[in-house]
């Protein structure tokens, strides 16, 4: 399609979206980037962080749990460890995961402080997240 990228999201358990998009903005770990039709080519590493498309006048999100983003000038694919879209995100487990990411920083001289922190940064993006719901 003139004027859209196609934007592929793969996890190791498969294809979590495939659409044709206005624009997509990603959480890089040198920065936040966005990609427009005929961007330059390039590929980044991604944090654990926010994925916003863009189409047809509404805005999607989806949480990404780091990865790589391959751009060219009519794609995105963006190979993650995982993600999920923000309107499929079980917002009582994100709760429960960083309740008990929170109980164990508390607790540090008895879990892997490092892991509990990444913990806490997934959970409270995907909360986030979960707060930006748009029906499909």
């Amino acid at each position: 399609m003139e004027n859209k990228l196609r934007l592929d999201i793969v996890t190791p358990y498969g294809l979590v979206l495939s659409e044709d998009v206005d624009e997509v903005t990603a959480a890089g770990t040198e920065g936040e980037f966005g990609v427009l039709p005929g961007h330059v080519p390039f590929i980044t590493t991604l944090k654990v962080g926010m994925l916003t498309l863009r189409k047809d006048n509404k805005t999607e999100y989806v949480f990404v749990n780091s990865g790589y983003a391959e751009v060219s000038p009519d794609q995105v694919v963006i190979l993650a460890d995982s993600a999920e879209r923000a309107e499929d995100i079980d917002v009582e487990r994100a709760l429960a995961a960083k309740k008990r990411a929170e109980e164990r920083i508390a607790q540090a001289e008895k879990y892997d402080f490092g892991r509990a922190i990444a913990a806490l940064e997934r959970a409270t993006i995907r909360i986030h997240l979960a707060e930006k719901k748009t029906p499909r």
